[in-house]
């Protein structure tokens, strides 16, 4: 107890001088701090308090996690929008990362059908501007806390293809479920043609050759790929205590 003590006064002087001193130009974490950088504790936490009071206002959503760029063919963009769409109808909050590609074709799917739908943005080097079809939107500087509200604010998670940012996604709400550390959700990978190859890696390497992973854990995703398939198993697993 002495230490969670010691621990609060200790956040709460950094929390007010971080406050006070909080830059206009914000410098980014390339290596470890000499010294605690009160004003960055302050941002972090306004971020979380923030991020919170923003997701718990939803009794029921879904994540949508997806490339932003627009390169992808026209028909993964047309199944992301639909089942927004579908899934909007059916009450659930849509809720993406905010900007282009995948995550628009999200938010525009929902805002059509007169959903709500979220934007949970991050600030970039290289901008990385709102799609037009967000309620409420939301931009983070760190993206471990936008991880975190994206990860807590839904019942289900749904990945179309993407890049870096997607698999990072993926694997950590994979590892949360894991490991317990948050309950099991239905997690959705969408897209065989995309997906296989990896899923196929992880049965082959991680499970057969190397054994770092147990058979259940490769029941802790589902590959669907159509919009229907998406649909039924989500209505049919998204925890009933949450509709």
């Amino acid at each position: 107890m002495a230490n969670e003590d010691a621990t609060a006064e200790r956040l709460a002087r950094a929390v007010q001088e971080g406050q006070r001193t909080m830059p206009d130009d914000r410098p980014f974490l390339v290596c470890k701090p000499n010294k605690i950088e009160s004003w960055r504790i302050f941002k972090i936490m306004s971020e979380f308090i923030e991020g919170f009071d923003i997701i718990r206002r939803y009794t029921l959503a879904v994540s949508f996690f997806g490339s932003a760029r627009k390169s992808l063919e026209e028909d993964v963009y047309a199944h992301t929008e639909e089942l927004a769409k579908r899934l909007a109808k059916k009450g659930f909050t849509v809720i993406t990362g905010g900007s282009s590609g995948i995550m628009e074709a999200a938010n525009k799917g929902a805002f059509e059908v007169g959903g709500t739908s979220v934007g949970l943005n991050i600030d970039l080097p290289e901008a990385q501007t709102y799609n037009p079809y967000v309620t409420e939107k939301f931009s983070f500087d760190h993206f471990f806390v936008r991880k975190v509200m994206l990860t807590y604010a839904s019942e289900v998670c749904v990945y179309f293809p993407g890049g870096f940012g997607t698999l990072d996604e993926f694997f950590e709400i994979v590892t949360l479920v894991q490991t317990k550390k948050i309950r099991k959700v239905p997690i959705v990978l969408f897209g065989k043609a995309y997906w296989e190859p990896l899923l196929a890696f992880i049965k082959k390497t991680l499970y057969e050759g190397y054994a770092t992973i147990g058979e259940e854990d490769m029941a802790l995703y589902t590959l669907v790929d159509s919009v229907d398939e998406a649909y039924d198993y989500i209505v049919a697993n998204v925890s009933h205590s949450c509709v």
